[in-house]
């Protein structure tokens, strides 16, 4: 009887074994399943999975609304005068690359043009070329997208073009218009269709799952931080060539109300005298300025370091688009209370490694 036990013991032990070996194995199968689904989308513009489910059509036949720029109200609705004021801190930081793309597109737009009129895709689309590569069809971005439009290989293989025509302006473009249809004909919103060129469709997708909405405001929180800024970049370099063209290479004033539509400049405004220093004697005798080379969080180091919100905006205006990632260096010279340094330099390698995270997950 106790062999017979023994034995007994045995085989429901080596059954319970298989049955956990098999649910360990199923728990490893999924997990690798859902690991190649993020990184189907992983990689600017690097979608070919993407691509290839969807249905063979003609993209260049579809109907496409307006591309939204900074003063139309009707669009951007209560973020309205938030986008005109970014559009304004953008022109003044990027101004001398925003002269030097404005002598390239000389070149480099008329045939953009005549491909995106060909696709029926609003011309602004042509400005992702600007932000994607400052109109050079040499560049490689750290990851492998190359050219104007800064496809990967696997898309551009997908979309038709050899990987080497990358640098092609008119094969690129081709490609670019086609992707971009594509895109279009999946999300109906340009803001949505840019996000997704940056980040690949699965991001935005997420995000719209998450929240219900295919408002890129409402999703705008749940992007990755360096796509939010893409947007941003997008809106800001096509308002400023379509409507602010003539500002290029000059001041913008204070009191110029962005509403949608270009806007020339007047002579009395071209030569008008540099603003002197916005800070008081105080303020300058109390402040404290230190290089930063990552982006810290705006509102952590508020949080962590006690700060005045309202002084670190002020002091640091044009903080959001080193933040964003649209800041024309790597580094910036965030102004801080001299009593607040230290405490700042103690903590800032924990803010840092907390900041990547939230800009890479999304701020929410």
């Amino acid at each position: 009887m106790q062999s017979k036990s023994f034995l007994q013991f045995i085989v429901i032990t080596l059954i319970a074994l298989c049955q956990v070996s098999t649910l360990h194995a199923q728990s490893r199968h999924n997990k690798k399943e859902e690991v190649i689904i993020i990184k189907k989308y992983k990689g600017p513009c690097d979608v070919s999975a993407f691509i290839k489910k969807l249905p063979d059509r003609d993209y260049s036949k579809m109907d496409y609304k307006p591309v939204p720029l900074a003063g139309q109200k009707a669009y951007f609705g209560e973020m309205n005068d938030y986008m005109s004021d970014f559009v304004k801190k953008y022109m003044h930081v990027h101004n001398k690359t925003l002269v030097c793309v404005k002598n390239r597109c000389i070149k480099a737009f008329p045939p953009m043009d005549t491909i995106l009129k060909q696709n029926n895709i609003p011309k602004e689309l042509k400005y992702l070329s600007v932000i994607e590569s400052a109109l050079n069809n040499n560049a490689i971005s750290p990851v492998g997208a190359v050219g104007p439009w800064q496809l990967m290989t696997g898309t551009a293989h997908y979309l038709g073009i050899n990987p080497k025509e990358r640098r092609d302006w008119s094969k690129s473009t081709v490609a670019a218009a086609k992707y971009l249809s594509i895109l279009y004909s999946q999300l109906n919103d340009w803001l949505l269709v840019i996000a997704a060129y940056n980040s690949g469709p699965g991001p935005v997708n997420r995000a719209i799952d998450r929240t219900g909405s295919h408002n890129f405001w409402d999703i705008k929180p749940y992007l990755p931080r360096e796509t939010q800024g893409h947007v941003l970049a997008f809106i800001a370099t096509a308002s400023i060539f379509e409507n602010l063209n003539t500002f290029i290479g000059y001041s913008i004033p204070e009191e110029l109300v962005l509403d949608g539509k270009p806007y020339k400049v007047p002579v009395k405004l071209i030569n008008k005298p540099a603003l002197k220093s916005p800070f008081s004697k105080d303020e300058l005798e109390n402040m404290a300025i230190v290089r930063i080379n990552k982006p810290v969080s705006m509102e952590l180091m508020v949080q962590e370091l006690g700060l005045d919100n309202k002084q670190m905006s002020r002091w640091n205006s044009d903080y959001e688009l080193y933040e964003y990632n649209t800041y024309p260096t790597t580094y910036y010279n965030l102004r801080i209370p001299k009593d607040k340094l230290n405490n700042f330099l103690k903590k800032r390698p924990t803010m840092e490694k907390q900041s990547q995270k939230l800009f890479k997950e999304g701020s929410v």
